[in-house]
């Protein structure tokens, strides 16, 4: 019998075009050599211009496909996306909680690439007191990074540095802000780790707009870890393959374009823009 490849458990919501959401994660993780399992916390109507409808499912559905699961076969790490809901996020938090030796990545979703909203204060208050002390990893933008740790303050006032110094108050163990929307000749991400550790990645910035980038991003060291990498190495391997993805997308609507999570199998060259200081 064939052993079976790591499994990724991942909580998110559909998205029908293929290019964010659960359907990301399932191709990125796929794509690495792990087996995705999915929870849909909720369903979308979306294109690749933007979010018309979400839908949160019922927090005893999402409860009850993930425990489910969970009595029947081990995941070596969670992620958690879009949860769709602050019940869900307290029913995923209690999930995590009766599993406290399977590793957490957090995805802070907030909003699409348009901008539509997608949480309210009182459910990122609770993604911070419930979500975020249990995670080996989260991975905001720079946006979400500020907006997470603001309540009436300019945001534009607020330092990374800042929001760092707070995430770890908070109970965050490493901080991976990515620098896609800072107005800087390369795009710069930088991981902050538990040992204190500040490491910056520069990539050769892309002039086209993406569906499903961050998604892809935090499936794909998701997948690195669950493969036997540190989780610096998985950080650092999945920006590579996230960049490439992203160099290689295509368009398949009027919107965005969708990342091409399996750019190797379509035989294109990988010829790896990474830049490390």
């Amino acid at each position: 019998m064939i052993k079976s490849p790591p499994k990724v458990m991942t909580f998110s919501a559909t998205d029908p075009t293929g290019g964010a959401g659960l359907q990301a994660d399932i191709l990125t993780i796929s794509s690495l050599g792990c087996h995705p399992i999915s929870i849909a916390t909720g369903c979308s109507v979306q294109d690749t211009i933007g979010v018309s409808k979400l839908i949160p499912n019922d927090a005893k559905l999402v409860n009850d496909q993930a425990r489910l699961i969970l009595a029947d076969m081990e995941v070596e790490i969670f992620k958690i996306g879009l949860a769709c809901s602050k019940e869900n996020i307290n029913v995923i938090a209690e999930i995590v909680s009766d599993y406290p030796d399977i590793p957490l990545i957090i995805d802070p979703v907030l909003s699409s690439g348009r901008g539509d909203e997608f949480t309210d204060i009182e459910a990122r208050k609770m993604m911070i007191e419930l979500l975020f002390p249990k995670s080996l990893l989260i991975t905001p933008n720079s946006l979400e990074a500020r907006q997470l740790i603001s309540n009436d303050e300019d945001l534009s006032e607020l330092s990374i540095i800042e929001c760092v110094d707070r995430f770890k108050d908070m109970g965050c163990e490493n901080i991976l802000i990515t620098g896609t929307h800072e107005k800087t000749e390369n795009v710069i991400n930088t991981l902050y780790s538990s040992s204190n550790q500040i490491i910056p990645y520069h990539w050769d910035r892309l002039q086209s707009i993406y569906h499903g980038s961050g998604c892809t991003l935090t499936a794909a060291i998701c997948a690195y870890y669950a493969l036997g990498f540190s989780i610096c190495d998985a950080v650092e391997e999945a920006q590579h393959f996230t960049w490439q993805t992203l160099r290689h997308g295509f368009k398949i609507g009027m919107g965005q374009l969708i990342p091409n999570r399996f750019f190797r199998a379509n035989d294109v060259e990988d010829d790896g823009k990474f830049k490390h200081n």
